[in-house]
């Protein structure tokens, strides 16, 4: 019998061993399971070309599921907006929901291989922060990711990363982020 062997992610472990009982230490929990965790990573790409070139939208959906590993859910336009030449149910964007295994992948890949491949990468601000710990990052081009082929590629489009957390404030949301190897500036 074919048994699947499956292998923690390399950042889940680095969470497990090294970032529960610093943040225990820091935080002074009592418990390893108040420690903040990434509970989910939300990328979302908007396209205001999908609507009236469904082309560019599928060329994007292929490029933003070979960057995540799993396919995007089209958005579309919950009303209509004239002077923005806007009708509802149009499409207007892509989205993707990453969580567990596949969420912990991405990460590693987007801080220790595609964040350094930005030109002029200082680190990024730590003003995106809201109350509740959450985290947002703008990225302006698909282009950093390796799993993109420029050949292929219609359209340069940026996207955003919101990383949700379990943290209680933003403190403890940064520190979370910093401790698995987030690259803010100094």
């Amino acid at each position: 019998m074919n048994q699947k062997v499956t292998v923690a992610p390399r950042l889940l472990e680095k969470y497990r061993t090294e970032v529960v009982p610093a943040l225990q230490k820091e935080f002074n929990y009592k418990n390893p399971m108040q420690a903040p965790r990434v509970e989910k990573i939300v990328v979302n790409m908007g396209v205001k070309e999908g609507q009236e070139d469904i082309k560019i939208l599928d060329q994007l959906a292929i490029e933003l599921s070979r960057i995540v590993g799993q396919r995007p859910v089209v958005t579309r336009a919950k009303k209509s907006i004239s002077a923005f030449k806007l009708r509802e149910g149009s499409p207007i964007g892509l989205k993707v929901t990453l969580r567990k295994s596949r969420m912990y992948e991405f990460m590693d890949r987007l801080f220790n291989f595609a964040m350094p491949r930005i030109r002029d990468f200082r680190g990024f601000l730590d003003k995106s922060f809201d109350q509740r710990g959450n985290f947002t990052i703008g990225l302006t081009e698909q282009t950093i990711f390796a799993e993109v082929e420029f050949d292929k590629m219609k359209k340069t489009q940026g996207m955003d990363i919101t990383f949700v957390t379990t943290a209680e404030n933003s403190k403890e949301g940064k520190r979370l982020l910093e401790l698995l190897g987030f690259p803010f500036r100094k």
